[in-house]
């Protein structure tokens, strides 16, 4: 990932560091890991490379977040929230693009810029909203449950919406046939999890179990988290769906509490790796150049996208308080 032994070590002692002193300053780990990305990244004082490499290895701390999260879950639970996954998930995912879609074609963009602008708008960070989430023990909460709930929505909409950008360069007749296979694949695969799942799962970690040995257990859950994401990956939805689906069929399970307590340093360690990536991207410079652009349009838009969520979540006859707070977090990620 880095280039040499004193690029980890100086990765090492700021991170212990950072979080010492955001610790005493009652901050959240995830800002101090940003904040050494930030000081330390290409745009800074270039200590740290920002390469492929790296970025890859710092998404496995999304894959086994979604995969902690989907723990908490279970096929019942997912079936009672379907209220909330397609009714204020879909609501809000249609307003809000259509909303920055209108905004950027009056501002002047062609329809084609406007809407790839719009559909990243409207999808929140699911690393950041499930971290804060976990941080605050508010996961199993109304506002939690509503949150998780709609970046799930978000998750399943990108397959349309990275079709229909798709199709701005494309024939019908290419249309046709993408359209066809990724409904095909998302069928099979949907169907394969749900039917066999459940089973397999209770079989395979039985067996695993039944050989004692810790070492095995662990690389037994790496591989069926990794196996899940690339498959739903492969079939045009999110590597983070995958693991959350496959955390959701442990948890049906007898082995969903060893499985928790044995990824989570791990897991929290390579998430810290993401953010580090995350604020190695931010070019201060220019940051510093279009500050009061970007804080207007920053500004502009959370309070637009948290007053819409409050407003939905009124709409489906939950408390307003419930709303706002539901709002407040998916707009500010």
């Amino acid at each position: 990932m880095f280039a040499s032994i004193q690029q980890i070590i100086l990765l090492l002692i700021s991170s212990v560091v950072m979080i010492t002193v955001f610790k005493h300053l009652k901050l959240p780990p995830m800002i101090a890991y940003f904040s050494v990305g930030l000081i330390f990244g290409p745009y800074a004082l270039a200590y740290l490379p920002d390469n492929e490499s790296s970025r890859h290895i710092a998404e496995f701390g999304i894959v086994f977040l979604m995969f902690s999260i989907g723990l908490e879950f279970s096929l019942p639970k997912l079936n009672s929230m379907r209220g909330i996954l397609f009714g204020l998930g879909g609501a809000q995912v249609a307003i809000t693009l259509l909303f920055t879609v209108l905004f950027s074609r009056l501002v002047g963009l062609d329809f084609y810029a406007a809407f790839i602008i719009g559909s990243a708008l409207t999808m929140s960070s699911t690393a950041i909203v499930s971290k804060i989430l976990m941080e605050r023990i508010d996961l199993n909460s109304r506002h939690g449950r509503l949150s998780i709930g709609i970046l799930l929505f978000q998750d399943i909409a990108l397959i349309p919406i990275i079709i229909l950008i798709q199709a701005f360069g494309s024939e019908i007749s290419g249309l046709t046939a993408i359209i066809g296979t990724t409904i095909l694949k998302v069928s099979i695969l949907l169907v394969i999890l749900f039917w066999l799942g459940k089973p397999v799962m209770n079989f395979w970690f039985g067996m695993v179990a039944r050989q004692k040995s810790r070492e095995l257990f662990v690389l037994n859950v790496l591989m069926i988290t990794m196996i899940f994401a690339y498959l739903t990956e492969y079939a045009g939805l999110s590597y983070a769906l995958g693991a959350f689906l496959a955390g959701m069929l442990i948890s049906e399970t007898r082995y969903r509490y060893q499985v928790e307590s044995d990824i989570s340093s791990f897991r929290d360690i390579l998430l810290g790796l993401f953010f580090i990536s995350i604020g190695m991207m931010l070019n201060l410079s220019v940051f510093i150049e279009y500050f009061s652009i970007i804080f207007l349009v920053f500004v502009g838009f959370v309070l637009f996208k948290a007053t819409l969520i409050a407003f939905l979540t009124k709409i489906f006859k939950y408390e307003l308080g419930v709303g706002i707070r539901t709002g407040i977090i998916l707009s500010q990620a």
